[in-house]
């Protein structure tokens, strides 16, 4: 198996954990190689990611309706890009144990959007943003928070090994993190707080929601299933063929199986939420990815 090989089969065997890092990760190297090809050609810098930041102005999200996601995925600096990847790593696996990893989108990108609303609601109400002049959203913090809150609000009094600090429940990591932004609001960057403030409230929301029976993701995950669904390669046939004598023969095995395959998730779902995802085999956790492609 040559390197390209061994990384498209890393990258296969990767959860969506690790595959949102790997991308933020990519965009963040692109982002700055743009930068130094605008640098030698003494264009502005901002050229292009003046088009993937988000806005405090609701008219600039009318001519670029994509940048309320495509910011999630922008980082200034590197202990910027550092610190959201530790603590999505960190507490995304976390969350896997408990949720799917749809649902871990729904999260991500909903609480990009929770974000970037609350800053911008904020920026064009509150005195204290009067006068500011043009002002930018960046990075994946709003969308980190709404997964920590989230596993917070799910299971708050697991307990979580720090260094230093021993075993420390997931509420009080993720309270601690909520006042830290409120604390520091007035110091600086109180657009970035907000926003973390707005992801935080999203994933506290949809758990809650979820223990109701209700899930506020949904339409998203609808959503994003269509847009896929538009690159998705299909190999029509110019004619199809139906038998109605064994049509009905046919249609039972399917529902069978299905059955069968529907079982078996449920059963490595339930596997994972007594004992964690590191407790599957590695059938299992082939058989669970191949599951979510198809879905």
């Amino acid at each position: 198996m040559n390197t390209l090989e061994q990384a498209k089969y890393r990258y296969k065997m990767a959860n969506v954990v690790e595959k949102l890092i790997l991308f933020n990760v990519v965009v963040f190297v692109l982002m700055y190689l743009i930068q130094v090809v605008l640098f030698l050609f003494q264009w502005p810098l901002d050229t292009i990611s003046e088009w993937l930041v988000f806005s405090k102005d609701p008219e600039d999200l009318l001519f670029k309706p994509w940048s309320i996601i495509t910011y999630a995925f922008m980082h200034q600096g590197l202990f910027h890009i550092f610190f959201n990847m530790l603590i999505l790593y960190y507490f995304g696996n976390y969350f896997l144990n408990y949720f799917t990893p749809k649902r871990l989108l729904n999260f991500y990108f909903l609480g990009a959007i929770s974000g970037a609303m609350i800053y911008m609601l904020s920026y064009n109400v509150f005195p204290a943003f009067s006068g500011t002049g043009r002002s930018y959203l960046l990075g994946a913090s709003a969308s980190v928070m709404a997964i920590l809150v989230g596993i917070a609000t799910k299971v708050p009094h697991l307990g979580v090994r720090l260094m230093f600090l021993g075993t420390v429940k997931l509420w009080q990591i993720a309270a601690f993190f909520v006042v830290l932004d409120l604390i520091r609001m007035p110091m600086g960057n109180a657009g970035g707080h907000l926003a973390h403030l707005g992801g935080a409230l999203l994933g506290y929301m949809y758990v809650k929601q979820l223990d109701k029976g209700n899930d506020i993701g949904a339409w998203w995950e609808s959503l994003s299933d269509w847009f896929v669904g538009l690159f998705a390669s299909t190999k029509e046939k110019p004619f199809r063929t139906v038998h109605r004598n064994t049509k009905a023969k046919k249609q039972a095995p399917k529902r069978e199986d299905k059955n069968n395959k529907q079982k078996k998730i449920d059963a490595i779902l339930d596997k994972i939420s007594k004992s964690g995802y590191e407790s599957l085999s590695k059938e299992e956790k082939d058989f669970l990815f191949k599951s979510g492609n198809e879905d």
